[in-house]
């Protein structure tokens, strides 16, 4: 039984319905934290090594990486029901949209470094990292995320049922069809 039908199958009938019921956007979700850890790692790497003294380019690379992964994520998993557009073009949109959220991303993230000046030697290098942190993965992240979802399903995949999900095996449940 896959993972996400054991989940379901546990889970209280209304909290299930909830969940089916918002589906679309906790698989979001669950994407968006498999980006953040591919985005933290991968920041941190370069943060750390190569990319030393540009912290900023090191945090734009890693979510551009890390939006690549999403693009094929979302496009598979999360919006696998919509669609709407030419492939390129979807293609093009996404990439445009995760663009201005790459900007959105690092806003945060260099008003604290820049115009807050939260960094060595105006302060501690614990500080630095804990700002760094706090104003680029986690406020960055929110900011970005919000306008994502919010325009994937306005611009990117605007057409609710336009792809068909893959089949799954019939259950008691007629939820269980729906959560795969």
């Amino acid at each position: 039984m896959p993972f996400v039908r054991r989940v379901l199958s546990v889970l209280p009938a209304p909290v299930r319905a909830n969940a089916l019921k918002h589906r679309e956007a906790l698989k979001f979700l669950f994407v968006g934290g498999t980006c953040f850890l591919v985005t933290s790692a991968l920041n941190y790497t370069l943060k750390f090594t190569v990319l030393k003294a540009k912290p900023v380019t090191a945090l734009v690379v890693a979510t551009i990486v890390a939006t690549i992964v999403s693009y094929v994520l979302n496009r598979e998993w999360s919006f696998s029901s919509r669609g709407g557009r030419e492939r390129h073009h979807e293609a093009a949109l996404f990439f445009l949209i995760s663009g201005i959220g790459v900007a959105l991303n690092s806003l945060p993230y260099v008003i604290s470094r820049y115009v807050l000046h939260l960094r060595v030697p105006e302060v501690s290098l614990l500080v630095q990292e804990i700002a760094d942190f706090v104003s680029g993965m986690i406020i960055g992240t929110l900011i970005a995320m919000v306008f994502r979802f919010w325009a994937f399903r306005r611009w990117v995949f605007p057409t609710e049922g336009e792809r068909k999900p893959k089949a799954s095996k019939k259950r008691d449940d007629p939820g269980f069809e729906q959560a795969a």
